[in-house]
């Protein structure tokens, strides 16, 4: 989802950008007006996330996926990292980085006997002595799961290890302390903007000469080097994000944000804890802020659910296909208007079906 108000700008944009008689994806990415408008983009989210001066902001092709490969091409030194396996995203992250260098897994997801999802807490991992870095999801999208402290490197190693964390579901959605990871990377199409486009921050002393055989366009020195803009980026992204990061910061940016998510992911579990019909198999202690999934009582009427809900005006509620159910993505562009009216739904839902 994006903000409403995002949408009526590139709706008047859209046939004429700042006066020039053509759409942004109309004109050259190496003209000024262009230029001017990725560098406030640039700016806005290094404002948002007080992202420090010794970190590079790269605009990079692709998805977040693209990542799970252009790490370690990029970061391999010693030949070994850790990854944190919490759930779907993380498992494509450790079959990608097997590709090039050795992975030594942790798993980190728990289920009691009872049957509810936990997460191994930081002092359980199984961790390398000498790694090149230590990857993690923070949020996992599918099973709405979220580690809501940061590790901590130089507690768990003694020493300096980068922390690079797959931020593709959360970003933007509350402040972060962004001096604690070597790597923040994130796909667009959830709190930025559309796909097609990587939001990367990167630690300057990470940015080092890979072998020859990487190619170009998969090494973080040549998004350094010519500013994202070595060849043509994804243009129509760019812009989007950039209004996007202006819509976050005069909404009163990352503090209001959390305080608003934070205050529409607690309702949305009350009511569905509260009501018989409906749970959510994670822990209260790991739930995601941004993605609740939650299982009917009766799964034979989740076909019913879904089209009862759009016909509400009430979309995009099914599970990922890997588990089923339902899932509630609550990105920042979801109005809390947007969730009340989920719960009346599943309040009167449960009463028609009981």
């Amino acid at each position: 989802m994006l903000p409403r108000d995002v949408m009526t700008e590139v709706q008047r944009d859209l046939l004429d950008w700042k006066g020039l008689r053509r759409s942004v994806m109309e004109i050259s990415h190496r003209s000024r007006p262009f230029m001017d408008m990725m560098q406030k983009a640039e700016a806005d989210f290094r404002d948002l996330l007080a992202i420090p001066d010794n970190y590079q902001v790269l605009f990079v092709h692709g998805s977040a996926s693209h990542q799970f490969a252009m790490i370690p091409m990029n970061l391999s030194k010693n030949g070994v990292a850790d990854y944190i396996d919490t759930g779907t995203w993380s498992h494509k992250a450790i079959k990608e980085a097997e590709k090039f260098t050795r992975v030594n897994v942790t798993q980190g997801l728990k289920i009691d006997e009872h049957g509810i999802n936990h997460l191994q807490s930081f002092s359980e991992w199984s961790l390398s002595e000498d790694p090149d870095y230590l990857f993690y999801t923070p949020n996992e999208t599918i099973a709405g799961l979220q580690y809501h402290l940061i590790p901590d490197t130089q507690e768990l190693y003694g020493k300096d290890v980068p922390l690079v964390a797959d931020m593709s579901s959360c970003i933007l959605s509350e402040p972060i302390d962004v001096s604690k990871f070597g790597i923040i990377f994130a796909g667009a199409q959830k709190n930025i903007g559309t796909s097609g486009l990587t939001m990367l921050i990167i630690r300057d002393d990470l940015i080092r000469t890979t072998d020859d055989k990487v190619p170009t366009l998969f090494r973080y020195q040549t998004y350094k080097d010519y500013h994202s803009l070595y060849n043509t980026p994804a243009v129509f992204p760019v812009y989007i994000s950039g209004l996007v990061f202006n819509w976050i910061k005069i909404s009163g940016g990352l503090d209001k944000m959390s305080e608003i998510n934070h205050r529409k992911a607690s309702k949305l579990y009350h009511a569905i804890d509260s009501n018989g019909f409906y749970h959510n198999p994670n822990a209260d202690s790991v739930r995601s802020i941004m993605n609740v999934p939650f299982l009917l009582e009766d799964e034979s009427k989740n076909e019913h659910f879904i089209q009862m809900a759009e016909s509400q005006g009430l979309f995009a509620l099914e599970g990922h296909r890997s588990v089923g159910g339902m899932r509630a993505s609550i990105y920042n562009a979801m109005p809390e208007s947007g969730i009340e009216k989920l719960i009346s739904f599943l309040e009167e839902y449960a009463l028609k079906i009981s």
